[in-house]
């Protein structure tokens, strides 16, 4: 599934955003020793499953990808994602 709901990058939070009925979906992260660490992926449990954390992560790889930056997922979804998305394993290191 996929999701068509806008995602936001809010860099003052370090984090990609996706607000759902009033609720927030994200895709955290912090910088490390020069690189993109995604710690924690949430989406809201009753809004699972319909492709909001796909899209978070995807915005997210994308804008590292294009950054030039190389990203560390110490989240097990972003791990996941990358492992099935490999046209994102460039990105490790």
């Amino acid at each position: 599934m996929s999701t068509s709901a806008p995602v936001r990058h809010n860099e003052a939070e370090h984090r990609y955003e996706i607000a759902v009925d009033g609720k927030m979906a994200v895709a955290d992260y912090e910088f490390a020793e020069g690189k993109q660490v995604f710690t924690h992926t949430f989406v809201p449990p009753e809004f699972r499953g319909r492709g909001y954390a796909e899209a978070l992560v995807r915005t997210a790889l994308n804008d590292a990808k294009t950054a030039g930056r190389k990203v560390v997922p110490a989240c097990s979804y972003v791990a996941v994602f990358i492992e099935r998305n490999k046209e994102f394993v460039s990105l490790l290191e």
